[in-house]
Order: structure tokens, then sequence, then C-alpha cells
């Protein structure tokens, strides 16, 4: 992959923050409990005429905590068997690691203080990531504690949908029910679902002062 050239203007128009869509898959919905099992991130960059792009994808396969919840209903919905051979799953705090290196690096070479997770229902992702970061006492997480860009709200502000794959197609974003429920795809699908709401804002928007040295 080529190395991705950061323009510092994102800074500027998230107020320092540098927006990184995440998706999480787990084994059930309490953070404190249930094993995460997936991570996948998108870093986003800011093109010269401001309009915001997907730039990398970072994700990996994560190891059920020790004692974690399993719940059946959970792995059917989402088809992960957590003791596949092929997993390639890492322990949580390497994970972490693996996802947030390349972040930290983005975040710094775009000009912004930290990173601000965008998700769709968020508080979810942030949750499991704020958990396992406890959980292990990891020290150089990039993300805000506890703000968030969500897309079920921006969705339903601009489209009328809060269902991820309803309002991509409002956006007119391809959608694959069957690829649905990886954290790759997921992601990846509301990274451009969030691009697209930012840039059509943006097209509109009266207050454009930010860009004021594009």
């Amino acid at each position: 992959m080529n190395e991705v050239e950061y323009n510092p203007l994102i800074a500027r128009r998230f107020r320092g923050f540098l927006p990184v869509v995440v998706d999480v898959e787990t084994a059930g919905f309490d953070a404190r409990t249930d094993a995460l099992l997936e991570i996948a991130a998108v870093i986003l960059h800011m093109d010269e005429a401001g309009q915001i792009h997907p730039a990398e994808t970072h994700a990996c396969h994560v190891e059920p905590f020790p004692g974690a919840n399993l719940d059946p209903r959970a792995l059917a919905f989402n088809g992960i068997d957590p003791d596949h051979p092929f997993r390639d799953a890492l322990p949580e705090a390497q994970a972490l690691k693996r996802i947030t290196d390349p972040i930290r690096k983005a975040v710094k070479a775009s000009g912004c203080n930290r990173a601000i997770l965008v998700g769709h229902n968020a508080f979810f992702d942030l949750g499991f990531i704020n958990a396992a970061v406890e959980r292990t006492g990891f020290k150089r997480n990039p993300f805000h504690p506890f703000s968030t860009f969500d897309t079920v709200t921006l969705a339903g502000l601009a489209y009328g949908q809060t269902v991820l794959a309803k309002a991509a197609q409002c956006a007119g974003i391809p959608w694959d029910n069957n690829a649905a429920h990886s954290a790759i795809y997921d992601t990846e699908k509301t990274a451009e679902l969030f691009c697209r709401i930012v840039n059509n804002w943006q097209a509109h928007a009266p207050d454009q002062s930010w860009q004021a040295s594009l």
C-alpha cells in the first residue's frame, strides 16, 4: 500500500480530532463480560478540495480474554468461530497495538491532537475498545475516551434512516447483505457513509471559515 499523505487541514475541520471509523464484532453486548472478537478501523484523510475520503483500513482478529462470555446467539449472528484454527487471532493487548499504531501515526501526520471514533452506534464500539484498554492496561490509546461521531444520528438526519444497510443504500452506496457483519465490511461501508454525509454538508454549509487557506 502506498503511504498516505495526510492533509493537516483535517485538524481544523474537526477541532484537532482525526476521525477514524471503527467497527467491532463481539460475542455479546456487555463490554465488561463478553468477548471482543474482531476490530477494524478506517483512517480518513482530506484532499486539497476539503473533501474527506477513506485512506487506510486496518483489521485484526482478537482472542477472547480469559473468562470471557461467548453468547451463542451473538456468534450465530456474526458467523464467527472463535476456535477456528485459521483466525490468526491476537491477544487483546497485541490487537490494540496492531490497530492503534497506524492511527497514532496518522494523528501525528495530520497535525491532530488525537483520534475520535466514528461508528454506527458508536457508543457500542467505543465501549468495547475502552473495556479492552482497561483490561490490558494499554497505555497508548489514541481515541478520545467518550466523544464520538455516530452515523446513526447523522444518517437519521441526512436520510431518515438509522439502519446501516438502509442508510448506505439511501446514500447511493452499494450494499451486500452476504458480506455484512464482518468488521472490515461494516467499517468500510460506515466510512463511506460518514464521508458522504460530511462532504454533502460541506457543499451546502453556509460557514466554511475553516477552509480559508485551502
